[in-house]
């Protein structure tokens, strides 16, 4: 089936121009830079069923989007996948929206974090904790080959993992308790890590490590609450970041919402400039996308208006704001993203030359990863 991908050299121009080479009377520079810089989830197992998301795609310019099984706020199982041939034919109805390809994002860590279940007719899957239990180099390379051929099959090129945490408390109950992490040691873990990584670059999925600066030592979830960290986290949670950054690693990171005083008194690690642009960027030197966690969990939205947190975060240095609409629901938050954005440039609250360079790191990714096809 044919895609309508830019070809290498129109993109290559969209990367290099001011004035991208799709823009048209009715979409001018900036609408598409700031779409870029958001990621939505939607309801619905095909285009036709979700409309509002092709309007996003084609009007907002979002960057990409989200799926998921289970649609939380419905507590209903259906949402965006039900079989192999559904979802395969939705990621390339939404690609075929798209004058630049979408990142087409989905939790496929293996174990209990499994959108693609077997109950859909996908292969089963193990966690990061059994496999870090092996500390088999082969069982972890031949886990993160069958989850990468699996989402290109599906057409879906970013996976949020592997999960860079490690597992300082198992009693963690978003972390540890679902097996999410590899091991406590980071001996175990960073190896264990590298080779997911490694394998799902040979395959073509983007990978991302996550939650930057570290999750695994939380005794809440940031899903449902303020989560504070201070206490017990370390810099030792560091090290996975520090070693996969230092191998050249520049796919995509994930933030963490969790309030960490020792790195920001203030703020926590998604909204922080310290924590994301000292830390992560200048200290270790990380050059690839800086991805939110969902913008909607209740660390966040319960604390900070939308347009404050936007405006946080943009400062702290995230490039793509993730709204998985699945915490909560907002038809609209594609238009109230993109428009507040837009409203803190119009205000010289945040500068064109911030917003070009998130542009630019999620256009790099774009076009390392996603290749035109035919």
């Amino acid at each position: 089936m044919k895609k309508t991908f830019l070809t290498v050299a129109a993109l290559f121009l969209l990367w290099t121009c001011s004035l991208p080479a799709f823009a048209s009377e009715r979409t001018d520079s900036l609408t598409i830079k700031i779409g870029q810089m958001v990621m939505i989830g939607f309801r619905g197992l095909s285009v036709a069923e979700s409309p509002a998301i092709a309007e996003d795609i084609l009007e907002r310019r979002i960057g990409g989007v989200v799926l998921f099984d289970y649609d939380v706020p419905l507590h209903s199982p259906s949402r965006n996948i039900s079989s192999p041939e559904q979802l395969s034919l939705l990621t390339l109805e939404l690609q075929k929206l798209s004058a630049i390809p979408l990142l087409i994002g989905i939790d496929q860590e293996g174990g209990k974090v499994n959108r693609l279940k077997p109950k859909f007719g996908f292969p089963p899957s193990v966690s990061a904790e059994h496999l870090g239990g092996l500390n088999n180099p082969d069982s972890t390379t031949a886990a993160a080959a069958l989850t990468a051929r699996t989402l290109q099959a599906m057409h879906i090129g970013l996976n949020f993992a592997p999960v860079a945490d490690l597992n300082v408390n198992p009693d963690n109950p978003v972390i540890g308790k679902l097996g999410r992490s590899f091991s406590g040691d980071p001996e175990i873990a960073v190896p264990n890590i590298l080779l997911t990584v490694k394998t799902f670059n040979r395959e073509g999925i983007i990978a991302t490590l996550k939650h930057f600066p570290g999750h695994g030592s939380s005794t809440t979830d940031t899903h449902k609450d303020f989560t504070d960290i201070t206490n017990s986290w370390s810099a030792k949670e560091l090290e996975p970041y520090r070693a996969l950054i230092a191998s050249g690693y520049r796919d995509a990171i994930m933030t963490a919402h969790v309030f960490n005083a020792k790195l920001d008194p203030i703020y926590p690690a998604t909204l922080s400039k310290s924590t994301i642009t000292g830390l992560l960027r200048k200290r270790l030197g990380f050059r690839g996308v800086v991805i939110s966690d969902d913008m909607q969990m209740k660390a966040i939205a319960d604390r900070y208006g939308l347009e404050e947190a936007i405006r946080l975060a943009i400062d702290a240095g995230v490039d793509l704001l993730l709204f998985g609409n699945n915490t909560s629901w907002d038809p609209a938050i594609a238009t109230k993203a993109t428009e507040i954005i837009r409203s803190l440039v119009e205000k010289k609250l945040v500068t064109p030359r911030r917003i070009d360079l998130s542009y630019r790191r999620v256009m790099e990714l774009k076009k390392q990863y996603l290749k035109p096809r035919t």
